[in-house]
Parts: structure tokens; sequence; C-alpha cells
């Protein structure tokens, strides 16, 4: 099977490749936190689209106890989301 990207696409999506692994590593060394409030994925990523993704179960959020507990959501989950939407754009 032969996938023909045009430079740009490849770029694009090695450039996306790189920014994942950089994140990943940092989270994993404790540079940066491995999950993100729910309100600040709402932030970053935009109140409509996380709760879109939710509702189609691409990402997954988590709760960590009961009554007052704050939602947290994988960074790795919801940035990979959001960059494969980017991706699209360009493929």
């Amino acid at each position: 099977m032969n996938i023909l990207l045009t430079p740009l696409q490849l770029q694009t999506l090695l450039c996306y490749a790189a920014e994942m692994g950089a994140k990943s590593a940092l989270a994993k060394t404790g540079h940066i936190r491995p999950y993100l409030k729910k309100s600040e994925a709402f932030r970053r990523y935009g109140r409509k689209n996380v709760e879109h993704w939710i509702a189609l179960g691409m990402v997954t959020p988590r709760k960590d106890g009961d009554h007052s507990a704050a939602w947290r959501i994988d960074r790795m989950e919801i940035d990979a989301v959001s960059k494969s939407r980017e991706a699209l754009r360009y493929l």
C-alpha cells in the first residue's frame, strides 16, 4: 500500500510527532504534569471541542475520588486528538 504525501504534509506530520514525543518525555521526567484539569483543557482546546471529544469517547475524563474531586484528562490523549484533527486539515 502506497501513501503519497506532499512535502508539506510529511513535514507537518513529523513536526506533530516530534512535539508529542517531547511532551511525553517531559511528562515522564516530571517537568510537566501528565494530566490536565478539565478547566485547563477547556482553556487550551475550547470547551465545545473538549465536551464533543468526551461525548464521542475520544477523550476519557477521570475522577480521583467522590464528591469534590476534580476531573482530570490525560495530556497525551487530548493532545493526540487535537493534533489528529489538525492533521486532517492538511491531508
